[in-house]
């Protein structure tokens, strides 16, 4: 089932609908009716068909499949205890995001290159909307050069808006082309996505995109890597000493407070936590108002989920983490190695949300874990074919 063309051009628009249409879509509505219909439905359709991929797949990595079952089970389970006003609320959403991560193995095994397009694809899209918003902020508006900038569509918010950006900027240094024109034209891409997330002065932006940055000698290699890597970090400095003002003048906005109250809190149902889709206030000394989560993920999770549920989510972000080292050699690797340095160093500030619907967070969530399901698919697929072949020949 999941081989038919229609299952397999719907998930790619589906796929390419969640990259581009976080900035592209008008409206939110249209957005999740957008991914429902392009990238659930299909998925729902072709997964009684697949069990033998998902067979193939558990084979191959199973502690990764392991964690991630248990994973959305105690998410499921903390509905028994969950404050949440609608517990079949969240139930919905663990299984969008079960359906949303096996579109990624769905695509990968018949399209082996259809993830790299994607991306690719997303990362031009995603410049033109950083190119847009530019044009809006300096010009249709005739913002200040010192206010921050706002992307458009669900990327509107200058923190999470330059994350998306970000996470387009770690994809587009895989694929710089050849030849020097196209190069050129390539370079003008990477400035926009760059710029825009320097401009929209999100600290925990810039400094999750040049770590990832950074650290691409380590998982990429070649000279290229160290190329960009020492440029950027010549670049980071001379911003710092030239701009740093913009980025310290708000301080360090109650992150530390937060941090402690939000472990304090977590510490008082340290085991099952409050459940999943619980309301919760952070409230510190300095901001009595309270903040309406962690601006942590992992605290996030401990809340809600509890140590169990913690554990857990690290155990999957590992087995995320571990897919793409092993898979560094190729392109498809790089690109979640790249994304997941990038978002492990985004949520330690930002992106406390990760059962909500699809959005912004999902990028540095969903979007690597379902990349990483994508390479043990593929290698799943690669033993099954030789099997078939040594069957044949026999």
């Amino acid at each position: 089932m999941y081989e038919q063309r229609w299952i397999q051009l719907t998930l790619l628009i589906g796929l390419l609908w969640f990259l581009m249409g976080i900035a592209w879509a008008p409206s939110n509505k249209l957005y999740q009716q957008g991914i429902a219909l392009a990238v659930w439905l299909p998925a729902l359709i072709a997964l009684w068909g697949s069990r033998a991929l998902w067979g193939a797949v558990w084979r191959e990595n199973p502690l990764f499949c392991a964690a991630l079952l248990a994973w959305c089970a105690w998410a499921a389970i903390s509905l028994f205890w969950t404050a949440a006003e609608e517990p079949l609320k969240p139930l919905k959403r663990i299984v969008y995001v079960m359906l949303f991560l096996v579109a990624f193995p769905l695509l990968q095994v018949v399209r082996p290159q259809a993830i790299g397009l994607l991306l690719r694809v997303a990362t031009i899209g995603l410049a033109l909307a950083a190119l847009w918003s530019l044009y809006l902020h300096f010009y249709a508006h005739v913002r200040p050069f010192g206010e921050r900038l706002g992307g458009i569509g669900e990327a509107a918010h200058p923190i999470l808006g330059g994350y998306v950006m970000a996470l387009a900027a770690v994809w587009g240094l895989q694929f710089i082309p050849r030849g020097l024109p196209l190069r050129l034209l390539w370079a003008g891409l990477l400035v926009l996505l760059f710029g825009f997330v320097v401009l929209t002065q999100s600290r925990g932006a810039c400094l999750a995109l040049l770590f990832s940055v950074l650290s691409m000698p380590l998982w990429s290699g070649g000279r290229r890597a160290w190329l960009i890597a020492g440029g950027i970090a010549v670049g980071a400095l001379v911003g710092m000493l030239r701009f740093g003002s913009w980025f310290m003048e708000r301080g360090v906005s109650y992150r530390p407070e937060i941090f402690a109250e939000s472990v304090s809190m977590m510490l008082q149902r340290p085991w099952l936590g409050l459940g999943i889709g619980s309301d919760y206030h952070v409230v510190t000394a300095n901001y009595p108002a309270g903040f309406d989560h962690s601006h942590n993920l992992l605290t996030h999770v401990g809340i809600e989920l509890g140590l169990v549920g913690l554990l857990l989510w690290l155990a999957v972000w590992l087995c995320t983490l571990l897919a793409g080292w092993r898979e560094r050699a190729t392109l498809e690797g790089r690109l979640l190695l790249g994304s997941v340095i990038l978002a492990s160093v985004a949520v330690q500030t930002d992106a406390a949300s990760i059962w909500g619907t699809p959005r912004a967070e999902w990028f540095l969530t969903w979007l690597p874990v379902g990349l990483a399901l994508a390479l043990v698919a593929r290698a799943a697929s690669v033993k099954m074919s030789d099997s078939v072949k040594m069957a044949s020949q026999r």
